[in-house]
């Protein structure tokens, strides 16, 4: 399936990141990089200027009231809400109307390359550039750890341009099926409807909707793109065994002729598929090693924060006594979901490291609010 976004990249900017590419090995970015340069500036303007106006409007008695630093932290959590319900649409999308995709055997899972793809990983690459950008500008807020998961996020997605498990990239994508519910969840304590019917209510949706996204269909997707690898590292081996299959040996000879036709066909119709790598070889120990490391670690954490979400969402429903009790007990430690605190407050200590105190009452000397200027990170402030 071909790229369906409706702007084709300026010629101009194909020429500029064209020798960045081919140094990086990432053959098709040029073709997407205006696709994700363009999700980035959107996340920017979101931020900084348009959730802003937005709330003011919407929330006239919430959103002004709020200290500076919940008034910034609202605008990253309009950003991640808008970008997870964007992309996740976008990326089911891609799922029910791509055939190529629907027909790639696990050669092209690994190796192949359609441009509907391909825009999906534009879409995700650019999330994370605006996210390292951010981090990398208030590194005294984030400090290293939250930098190198915007690098590792960044590199991982980037590897789809060489293209590298291009097949896969709304298929992971759609882990964020669940952060709509986790941003509900942050706007209903905002809003002064804590432990309400509402809040229940999204409070269930949000845990279903994880455990289902990210540790049954992500584990399930895991294990195929483990098994995808390990076909990619042993190529030459199976390789073998399927040209004999066919009729073909390693040298060349024919020896079994009916099977030619079968092959030629196959090779047709995956020509356009596998058109940026025409010559496969064995899949680099070092690729497979770096894509496989980061999805192991994404998904022991998943299960490590379902558990820390399910206390969190417990807190929000127990009395002040029973919270009081559990807190005595150790059960109530402080959590992390994707750098994201679960209780829902900022550390004091933290912030003020880095902003003036004056600037954490709540209101600037212009009286103005910018949601990029002093931005608490999209995806690792996102708190229940």
């Amino acid at each position: 399936m071909r790229d369906p976004f409706p702007i084709a990249p300026p010629p101009q900017l194909v020429k500029a990141i064209t020798p960045l590419a081919e140094f990086l090995n990432l053959s098709t970015l040029p073709i997407h990089i205006h696709e994700l340069l363009l999700a980035a500036l959107s996340y920017h303007v979101i931020c900084a200027y348009l959730s802003p106006f937005l709330s003011r409007r919407l929330f006239p008695s919430v959103y002004p009231s709020l200290p500076l630093r919940s008034r910034v932290n609202w605008d990253v959590h309009v950003v991640s809400l808008v970008q997870s319900v964007v992309v996740c649409a976008a990326a089911i999308w891609v799922m029910i109307v791509d055939e190529e995709r629907k027909s790639m055997a696990w050669e092209e899972r690994i190796w192949g390359y359609t441009g509907a793809d391909g825009m999906i990983q534009a879409f995700a690459a650019g999330y994370f550039l605006w996210d390292l950008q951010i981090c990398l500008r208030y590194l005294g807020i984030f400090g290293p750890g939250l930098l190198m998961h915007a690098v590792a996020a960044l590199i991982v997605f980037s590897l789809g341009f060489r293209p590298f498990v291009n097949y896969y990239a709304p298929t992971f994508i759609l882990y964020e099926l669940s952060s709509p519910f986790l941003n509900f969840h942050w706007f209903f304590d905002k809003l002064q409807m804590t432990g309400s019917k509402p809040q229940w209510y999204n409070g269930i949706i949000l845990l279903a909707s994880f455990f289902c996204c990210r540790l049954l269909w992500g584990t399930y997707q895991s294990l195929r793109v483990y098994q995808d690898c390990w076909a990619a590292l042993h190529f030459l081996e199976t390789h073998a065994s399927s040209a004999a299959a066919v009729g073909l040996n390693m040298t060349g000879g024919i020896t079994h002729p009916e099977g030619i036709p079968e092959l030629m066909n196959s090779l047709d119709g995956r020509a356009e598929l596998m058109k940026y790598h025409p010559h496969q070889e064995n899949m680099p120990l070092w690729l497979g090693l770096t894509y496989l490391g980061s999805n192991v670690m994404l998904n022991t954490l998943n299960f490590y924060w379902f558990g820390k979400m399910i206390e969190t969402v417990k807190k929000r429903f127990r009395t002040p006594r029973e919270n009081a009790d559990a807190k005595e007990k150790g059960e109530l430690a402080d959590a992390v979901v994707e750098g994201v605190e679960l209780d829902g407050r900022i550390d004091d200590e933290v912030a003020n490291g880095h902003l003036k105190e004056e600037e954490m009452d709540g209101e600037t000397k212009s009286g103005k609010a910018s949601g990029l200027d002093e931005v608490d990170s999209d995806a690792r402030r996102r708190r229940l």
